[in-house]
C-alpha cells in the first residue's frame, strides 16, 4: 500500500469514481472494501490517518454487547454476535477469545448474571467461543488473583472477543487496497459538489502535506465520518438539524501487575448505569469506560478530571491493589457518534448503539452509528443502497468469507510482530538485512525500529503520530515512554520520507506536544 500510488492513481482518474467515501474509520474502511470487493471503483479519504478518531480509542473488544441484552435490543446483540465470529473467522492474527469474569457478591448476583450469559450463548450458537459457567469463589480467585476478596461468592466466566482496533483499520486499509480501492490519508474534503440538479456530484478536497486542492467527481458521496457526520451532512444542506448525540469514553492503561493472567472483569453496573471493564492487552490493563455527553466533536478529545477520579475509584473498589494517578501509564478519550433520538433520554449510556443509513434530497448516502463489530454488515448496507441510488449493476456482497490483510491462523509464532500476521516474515526479512532494524525503540518497550520503516513503506505512516498511536500503539500503552521514542522515531521516518533535520525538530515537539495529554495531569 503506497501513498504515492494512491495520489497517483487520483491524479490519473479521467472518469467519475462510483464511490467517494468520506472518513477512514472502522465504517469508512468497511465500505471501502466491500465496494472494490464487488468490482466497484472506491475512492476513499481520511482527514487525519485511518481511524485516527473514535475507531482507535474503544475497548478492544469484539463483543455482542452484554448491556444492550439487558436493555432488550436483543436484534443487536445477534447482529453483534455473528460479526464477532465473522471478524474471529477473517482476522485470526488479531482477534482472539478473551475469557471474562463477573465477580458475584451479593447472593443474588450468580444465578442472575448466569442466567444472562446462557441467553448470550445461546444467541452466539456455535460462534467459536467457549460457553459461559459458574465459578466457586477459590477458582475466581485463582483466575483473578489481585481481584477484592472482601465479600466475593463466586463468579460468573464467559468469552468475548479481544482485537487490536488501529492494526485492524491499517490491515483494512491494505485489503481495500489489494481489491482495487484507492484509500488516502492526510486528505481532508473540505466542500460537496453538486450538478444543476442540486445532486451532489463528487467533493472538493486538500491534500494536507502539499495543500494541493482537488476537484474530484462521483456517482454517489458516502459520509462515513463518524462524530463529524454532521460537518459533511451541514456541507451539503446548511442549517441542517444535528442527526447525533455525542458522548465520551475514557480509559486508563495500568501496568499488568494489577490484573495479571488472561481473565478480565466485567462489572455489569456501575453507579452510573455503565458496564465496566478491566481487561489484560498486551502488557497492560486496559480499565473503562464513562459515557459523558459532549458537546462538540474533537480529533482529541481529552479526559475529564471527574472521568479519570470515576475509573480510579471504580478500580480500587475490584482490585486488591488500588491505583493512584502515578500508576496510569496512559489515558485515552473516544467519541461515540451516537443517533440522536428525540425523546429526552435520561443520558447517553441509554442511547441505541444501531447504525442508521440516511440518503438526503441530494443523494448523500450517510451511514452512522453502529459500534466496531458490526463494521462489516454497516458497510454491505450501506453499498447496496449507494449502489442502487447511483444505478450500477447490482454485485452481491462478499466480504463474509473476504480474509482480512494479514490473516495467519497462528500468528504468535512471530513474537513480538504477531499483531503483523502474514507480513511478520518480510519484516523479520529487514532485520536479517539491516541488524540495527531489530533494535527496541525503547528499552523497557517491544516496539521495533523495523515497524517504523515497514510502517512508513507499506501502511502509509507519513508522522510521528501514525507511528506511536496506531501502527505500534505506544502512545495509548505508555504515554512518557512514547514521548522518549519520538526522537528516533522521527529520525527513521524522516530517512524514509525525505524530510530534513527541521521536520524532524517540528515532528518531535508536535508529539510531545499531544502525547502530554495523555498523562494523568498530577503525573506530567
Amino acid at each position: 500500500m503506497d501513498r504515492t500510488t494512491m495520489l497517483r492513481s487520483l491524479d490519473a482518474a479521467s472518469v467519475p469514481w462510483d464511490f467517494i467515501i468520506v472518513g477512514g474509520g472502522a465504517t469508512g474502511l468497511g465500505c471501502a472494501i466491500d465496494a472494490a470487493s464487488r468490482g466497484y471503483r472506491p475512492l476513499l479519504l481520511e482527514q487525519s490517518d485511518f481511524t485516527a478518531g473514535t475507531s482507535s480509542r474503544s475497548t478492544k473488544l469484539v463483543h455482542g454487547g452484554v448491556r444492550y441484552l439487558r436493555q432488550g435490543n436483543v436484534a443487536l446483540v445477534m447482529e453483534a454476535l455473528r460479526e464477532r465470529g465473522t471478524l474471529l473467522q477473517n482476522a485470526p492474527h488479531l482477534v482472539s477469545d478473551q475469557p471474562f469474569i463477573v465477580p458475584n457478591y451479593a447472593w443474588w448476583e450468580g444465578p442472575f448474571y448466569g442466567i444472562g450469559m446462557r441467553v448470550y450463548d445461546l444467541l452466539a450458537r456455535r460462534s467459536g467461543f467457549p460457553r459461559s459457567r459458574h465459578l466457586s469463589k477459590a477458582e475466581t480467585l485463582r483466575r483473578l488473583p489481585t481481584l477484592e476478596p472482601e465479600g466475593l461468592l463466586g463468579g460468573v466466566i464467559y468469552s468475548d472477543g479481544q482485537f487490536d482496533d488501529a492494526r485492524l483499520g491499517i490491515n483494512m486499509a491494505q485489503t481495500a487496497a489489494e481489491q482495487g480501492a484507492v484509500v488516502l490519508n492526510h486528505v481532508e474534503v473540505t466542500g460537496l459538489l453538486k450538478g444543476e440538479d442540486g445532486v451532489v456530484s463528487g467533493v472538493r478536497a486538500r491534500e494536507r502535506e502539499s495543500g494541493r486542492e482537488h476537484t474530484i467527481e462521483a456517482r454517489v458521496v458516502v459520509n462515513a465520518t463518524g462524530v463529524f457526520t454532521d460537518r459533511i451532512r451541514q456541507m451539503d444542506e446548511p442549517g441542517a438539524p444535528p442527526m447525533l448525540t455525542l458522548s465520551q469514553g475514557v480509559h486508563i492503561v495500568l501496568d499488568r501487575s494489577f490484573l495479571p493472567g488472561d481473565s478480565a472483569i466485567m462489572v455489569p453496573r456501575t453507579d452510573d448505569g455503565r458496564v465496566l471493564f478491566a481487561i489484560p492487552w498486551r502488557d497492560a490493563v486496559v480499565i473503562g469506560t464513562t459515557d459523558t455527553p459532549v458537546p462538540e466533536a474533537s480529533l482529541e478529545p481529552r479526559p475529564l478530571a471527574e472521568e479519570l477520579d470515576f475509573l480510579l475509584e471504580h478500580a480500587a473498589r475490584y482490585l486488591v491493589r488500588n491505583p493512584a494517578p502515578a500508576d496510569v501509564r496512559s489515558t485515552f478519550a473516544g467519541l461515540r457518534p451516537l443517533v440522536s433520538t428525540g425523546e429526552g433520554t435520561a443520558g447517553t449510556a441509554a442511547i441505541s448503539r444501531d447504525h442508521t443509513l440516511h440518503i438526503s434530497d441530494s443523494g448523500l448516502v450517510t451511514i452512522t452509528g453502529g459500534k466496531w463489530t458490526t463494521y462489516r454488515k454497516m458497510a454491505e448496507d450501506t453499498i447496496d443502497q449507494a449502489a442502487l441510488l447511483a444505478g450500477l449493476e447490482d454485485r452481491p456482497c462478499v466480504t463474509q468469507q473476504l480474509r482480512i490483510h494479514g490473516y495467519h491462523r497462528n500468528a504468535a509464532v512471530f513474537g513480538e510482530l504477531r499483531e503483523y500476521g502474514a507480513d511478520a516474515p518480510a519484516l523479520r526479512s529487514l532485520i536479517r538485512d539491516q541488524p540495527e532494524l531489530g533494535e527496541r525503540l525503547h528499552p523497557d518497550r517491544p516496539a521495533l525500529a523495523v515497524e517504523v520503516v515497514w510502517g512508513a513503506r507499506h501502511e502509509m505512516a507519513r508522522t510521528v503520530e501514525d507511528i506511536l498511536s496506531r501502527r505500534t500503539r505506544e502512545l495509548i500503552l505508555d504515554a512518557r515512554a512514547s514521548i522518549e521514542m519520538a526522537p528516533r522515531v522521527a529520525s527513521l521516518l524522516a530517512a524514509e520520507l525525505g524530510r530534513d533535520e527541521a521536520w524532524e525538530r517540528a515532528q518531535v515537539q508536535e508529539y510531545t506536544e499531544l502525547a502530554e495529554g495523555y498523562l494523568v495531569p498530577s503525573s506530567r
